[in-house]
């Protein structure tokens, strides 16, 4: 099950895709029918199991099709268009990416995090400000990222995929040199419009292996990042366990899990984006998300 958060007719709604090209209008159904239904997604991931089962039995009304829309009429947001705190990032979480940072000696013996605030977080296909006034060194970061669909404090590794709802594509847009000035990471990875997420959250049971994954990203066609979180450093169970110890992991949060090597500081020369340049994210078994930067 795919899940998206859209707009049509200046509506949103909650949606399951239906064959990738066609999105079925879940809130509309349930308005007909005098369903209790959740009026954002993130309300929806709380629901959990309730959720799914409302879900199914909206797209099985005999109604369905006429709130059946191609992806074409509609405006995909990102499927939590307002993250209710801080998106969690792992930071150097393959060992390959670490390297091409710096050096061997940077790639972690104990998880990084640091964050991105919500104001941060745009949809599929929005365009990614170049924030030129402030910015000439915009990175692109293709990830993995994992919705928590289960509040928890102290979750064991054992049970952390009990806490996982789904996952989703981020690219974690970076301003290298901001980064560097002010060393660390919170204002170099929290401009507006540097957190693209989309296309939508596959529930993880459309996921059976979330670390054997293959992930592309290119820019205006290229193939710069081509790896697979099998490289993962530290595995989803260690990122749960770690976040979740001392302070609660809530329904709706959202984990990047870090980046594979072939960012643009990493080539030599680097390479930056600049407005005009299209981003494509592909993860096997999630779908891909594209942005173009704008001025």
């Amino acid at each position: 099950m795919k899940f998206v958060t859209a707009v049509r007719n200046e509506q949103r709604f909650i949606g399951m895709v239906k064959e990738e090209d066609q999105v079925i209008d879940l809130s509309s159904l349930a308005d007909i029918k005098s369903v209790d239904f959740p009026a954002t997604l993130h309300e929806a991931i709380t629901l959990g199991f309730d959720f799914l089962g409302r879900a199914e039995e909206l797209v099985s009304l005999e109604e369905a099709g006429k709130h059946t829309y191609l992806m074409s009429e509609v405006k995909l947001l990102a499927p939590i268009p307002r993250p209710g705190k801080n998106v969690f990032c792992i930071g150097k979480n393959y060992r390959d990416h670490a390297i091409e940072m710096g050096s061997e000696a940077d790639i972690p013996e104990d998880i990084m995090v640091f964050s991105k605030t919500p104001t941060s977080v745009i949809g599929h296909k929005e365009g990614i400000p170049s924030h030129s006034s402030i910015t000439n060194q915009l990175d692109y970061e293709g990830e993995l990222a994992i919705i928590i669909g289960k509040t928890g404090t102290g979750i064991t590794k054992d049970e952390a995929m009990n806490h996982v709802f789904g996952y989703t594509i981020i690219n974690d847009i970076t301003a290298r040199d901001l980064q560097q000035k002010h060393k660390q990471f919170l204002l170099g990875k929290s401009l507006n419009g540097t957190c693209p997420m989309g296309p939508w959250i596959v529930h993880h049971s459309a996921v059976p292996n979330p670390e054997n994954l293959r992930i592309v990203t290119k820019v205006n066609g290229e193939v710069r990042q081509n790896g697979n979180t099998s490289d993962f450093i530290f595995d989803i169970p260690t990122m749960i366990e770690e976040l979740s110890k001392g302070m609660t992991l809530e329904a709706g949060d959202i984990i990047a899990t870090g980046t594979p090597a072939g960012v643009g500081k990493g080539m030599k020369p680097p390479v930056f984006l600049k407005a005009g340049d299209r981003v494509e994210i592909t993860i096997e078994g999630i779908g891909t998300l594209r942005n173009e930067i704008v001025e």
